[in-house]
């Protein structure tokens, strides 16, 4: 028989409200729902996962500290399992524009836990064998619970998929270092010609830079770890347990796989989103490392004819709905929308660290939408760039040949012959479109041999002197 537009009357501290009768939330999270019509987005799986782990863990450790009944604690472990997993995502309703503290959200989850947990015992929705704020919620509060589902969603991500990811980009980039080490190509510098590189030293350079963005990562995933729980409603730890945050701790960490504790210091990770922030900011850091990579790799790949050229890029699609045969950049130019999305998302996370007020940051939900949303990015189009782009590049003969006609080997010439005569020679190879070498030839005494061994690009590749100094 359909259930479609029957309701059940549920009741919360304001009175009663109708609720669909298939939903497992309540009273409250259907005010908040119709309090707050203002958009279609909503806490990410990520965070879902995390709020169910927390509710789980609270629940054992409440248990074990002789708080709750020990079948009251199976049944809400239960239902906070399914939560965890996904099973219960569609009653998660509540916008991400919202009470600042996320309340709504965590009372959302202790009402689906609640009528889960209590259907798990054998009673109706809305009976509260399992009450969302007695039980499911006991020693927590909405502002130290937000803070820390939202450091222990984004210390998952990172963790298990963004670095991961991360880390797949670099060791792709590191093959195609070795790969291209042979070629000897132009520099360039203020996007002019400037002293040869091998192009396996552009990837190298490009691998270094997603290195040190795991680094940094790894500072942000130190801060993290520390999480508010503990505090209850101003960070005094008021009815709770003085154990029960560092016993939920122990849990929600075996059972998400990674490392969180209780802070030193509850009023700061309550009345303060920095932690949040500065994984916010590495997250920016990362993106505009991957933005420099992707834009690289699609000028190198300009052309075909009538650009660089120096790289040829996999083809994945048509390129124009006008031009036959045209093939764009699109897997490079997704990162840099990509980056451009995590810049924004990064300022939005700033702004919501401003919004701590006494004891309490009130721009929380919207902090962890945009912070989870960039882990969640960066990793997919680390991983689609890394797959659909970079695996597959191949250099072409292009760089190396217009090594020889490069202005800036007369670099090399500068510790034989000094830099004003060297200038003047660069000057009149570009006037009359000659080599360096062939005007050389004609302007110094140097020989051929000398000039072979000064206008070696191999050696300009290398630290030293014998290619001559280095230049700006």
């Amino acid at each position: 028989m359909s259930t479609e537009g029957k309701v059940r009357v549920e009741r919360d501290s304001m009175g009663t409200m109708e609720v669909p009768v298939d939903a497992y939330y309540g009273a409250s999270t259907r005010r908040a729902q119709l309090n707050f019509p203002i958009s279609d987005l909503r806490f990410s799986r990520g965070f879902i996962r995390a709020l169910g782990l927390i509710k789980l863990s609270a629940a054992r450790v409440n248990a074990d500290l002789g708080l709750l009944d020990a079948s009251v604690s199976e049944a809400i472990q239960s239902a906070a399992r399914e939560v965890a997993d996904g099973q219960w995502d569609g009653h998660f309703v509540v916008d991400i524009f919202q009470t600042g503290s996320g309340t709504s959200t965590n009372t959302n989850a202790n009402e689906v836990i609640a009528n889960r947990g209590t259907e798990i015992m054998g009673g109706e929705k809305g009976s509260r064998l399992v009450h969302p704020n007695d039980h499911v919620n006991m020693g927590q509060s909405s502002n130290d619970v937000i803070p820390t589902a939202i450091h222990l969603s984004a210390l998952t991500q990172i963790s298990q998929e963004l670095a991961p990811a991360l880390k797949r980009l670099q060791a792709s980039l590191e093959d195609k270092s070795e790969e291209f080490w042979p070629i000897i190509k132009t520099g360039r510098t203020h996007l002019q010609d400037a002293t040869p590189i091998r192009l396996g030293q552009a990837f190298l350079g490009f691998a270094g830079q997603v290195e040190m963005g795991v680094e940094r990562l790894g500072h942000a995933q130190l801060e993290l770890s520390q999480v508010a729980l503990g505090g209850t409603a101003v960070g005094t730890g008021v009815n709770t347990h003085p154990e029960f945050a560092s016993r939920v701790c122990r849990v929600a960490s075996d059972l998400a796989q990674v490392h969180v504790r209780e802070t030193e210091n509850h009023f700061q990770a309550q009345n303060a989103l920095d932690a949040v922030v500065e994984a916010s900011g590495v997250l920016r850091t990362v993106a505009i490392s991957l933005n420099k990579i992707a834009n690289d790799v699609r000028w190198m790949g300009a052309g075909p004819r009538a650009g660089i050229g120096e790289l040829v890029l996999p083809e994945v699609q048509p390129g124009s709905s006008i031009m036959p045969g045209k093939v764009n950049p699109v897997i490079a130019e997704s990162v840099i929308q990509v980056t451009a999305q995590v810049v924004g998302n990064d300022a939005t996370v700033a702004m919501a660290g401003q919004g701590g007020y006494f004891e309490l940051n009130m721009m929380m939900p919207v902090a962890a939408y945009n912070l989870l949303q960039s882990i969640s990015l960066l990793t997919t189009s680390a991983d689609n760039f890394t797959e659909q782009c970079v695996k597959g590049l191949q250099a072409t003969d292009t760089g190396p040949a217009m090594v020889e006609k490069g202005l800036m080997l007369g670099t090399a010439l500068s510790p034989a012959i000094g830099y004003d005569k060297a200038a003047e020679i660069a000057k009149e190879a570009a006037a009359t479109g000659s080599t360096i070498r062939e005007t050389a030839r004609k302007k110094t005494d140097l020989g051929d041999d000398r000039l072979d061994e000064l206008l070696d690009p191999v050696k300009m590749t290398e630290p030293g002197l014998g290619g001559g100094p280095a230049g700006g």
